[in-house]
């Protein structure tokens, strides 16, 4: 369960996996899109995934229908605002959004610059009306290749004030963390924090990559990291964030179900893990739902869920200012 007096935070959540399905259909007919489906519950199974796909990939599939509605920059800036606002309806106190800028312009050629800049006026726009705190991460996507995923740095470069961090993701099983070292120098150059999707779709050979050369200060989904006795006892002497993504990781195969996940080794290990959503838009849930149906289900006590969520703030991506006015709140 939630605990009431700490600080909710979620830090792996694609802004790009949270459009609601009552977004995708009114754009879709709208713009007289070929839509799957004329009725939301007729559309939710084209969207929304109910059983274990065979792969990272395959669940990356249901993307096309989120970001297929992006027609223009006002899409993006109603799917920023809205994806804010699912936030704060789920009393998240402070949220990071991670989004691949090229990847949400792709369908529509739209202009990455333009993007990011819709985004972050949606992001703004929402902080206004709600009291939540959102930090953006932009998101290279490894199936570009490096040299796409260069045009993808210098479009969120521009705006190197609005984002915190810098992730990699994508196909992590066919295009290793080394072919992006370059873009995570220019990235920690710009002052931004690293994670890096690593050890979902790959061994421990990637979080080791993702730590010591694209400097990684959290890992995304992190499953196969107990396969490497020494690399859990680096994680845990070098204090590595773990984005754990328990449903997401159910889903995608990448574990048989949840009581088959690591995060209750990596906590008893003293390792850094927290609990968030990935894609709460494809796989039909809220943090509330990891908190109070997944976590116990993997065989997470209530003592280590609540250190789940104390972790999910000492490993975020803002200032420890911020992080002990997040605190303070609290205990009003």
């Amino acid at each position: 369960m939630i605990s009431t007096d700490l600080p909710l935070v979620e830090l792996h959540r694609h802004l790009d996996g949270s459009v609601r399905l009552e977004t995708i259909l009114e754009l879709g007919l709208r713009h007289n899109l070929p839509l799957p489906a004329k009725t939301i519950e007729t559309l939710r199974p084209f969207v929304q995934v109910s059983s274990p796909q065979p792969g990272v990939m395959a669940f990356i599939e249901k993307f096309k229908w989120m970001t297929g509605i992006l027609v223009d920059y006002d899409a993006c800036f109603r799917v920023a605002y809205e994806c804010v606002e699912d936030a704060q309806r789920e009393n998240i106190d402070y949220i990071e959004l991670r989004y691949s800028p090229w990847f949400m312009a792709e369908a529509h050629q739209l202009h990455p610059e333009g993007v990011v800049e819709a985004v972050t006026a949606g992001i703004h726009a929402a902080c206004k009306a709600y009291p939540i705190l959102v930090n953006q991460l932009g998101i290279l996507s490894r199936h570009y290749g490096p040299e796409i995923a260069m045009k993808e740095l210098q479009a969120e470069l521009r705006f190197a004030d609005e984002f915190v961090g810098l992730d990699l993701a994508g196909d992590e099983a066919h295009y290793p963390g080394d072919l992006f070292t370059a873009h995570f120098q220019k990235a920690r150059a710009a002052g931004w924090k690293i994670t890096a999707h690593a050890g979902e779709a790959a061994g421990p050979a990637s979080i080791w990559q993702a730590v010591r050369e694209l400097g990684a200060e959290r890992i995304g989904h992190a499953v196969h990291a107990p396969e490497d006795e020494a690399l859990m006892d680096f994680l845990y002497d070098n204090q590595i964030g773990i984005e754990c993504n328990l449903t997401s990781n159910v889903q995608t195969s990448t574990v048989a179900d949840y009581a088959s996940h690591p995060m209750r080794l990596f906590l008893e290990r003293g390792l850094l893990a927290s609990l968030n959503t990935d894609d709460p838009g494809i796989s039909a849930i809220d943090l509330n739902y990891e908190y109070t149906i997944a976590a116990p289900q993997a065989g997470l006590k209530p003592e280590l869920i609540r250190q789940a969520q104390i972790n999910a703030l000492e490993t975020a991506f803002i200032s420890p200012e911020e992080k002990a006015s997040l605190r303070a709140q609290k205990q009003t």
